[in-house]
């Protein structure tokens, strides 16, 4: 279950997004949460926070014209 040897292949991990955003957030839930003594009914405003961030953060996710791997997959067909 692997990458047939000889195809294209750029690891998006590598070069993706290399900010945090929702990460001011996640550190107060967590701090939160850790002088609560793991009791989330405390920490309401904070779960809103990061469920309002992270609800912010997947409409951004996926871009309309594809991964750039589809595309290095697609002109090296045209190639051939």
């Amino acid at each position: 279950m692997g990458r047939k040897a000889g195809t294209l292949y750029i690891n998006p991990k590598k070069f993706g997004n290399l900010q945090k955003p929702c990460m001011r957030e996640m550190i107060s839930f967590l701090s939160c949460l850790s002088l609560s003594q793991g009791n989330d009914v405390k920490c309401t405003r904070q779960k809103s926070q990061l469920s309002a961030c992270m609800e912010a953060q997947t409409g951004n996710k996926r871009k309309p014209w594809g991964s750039i791997n589809y595309h290095l997959q697609r002109l090296n067909r045209a190639r051939k």
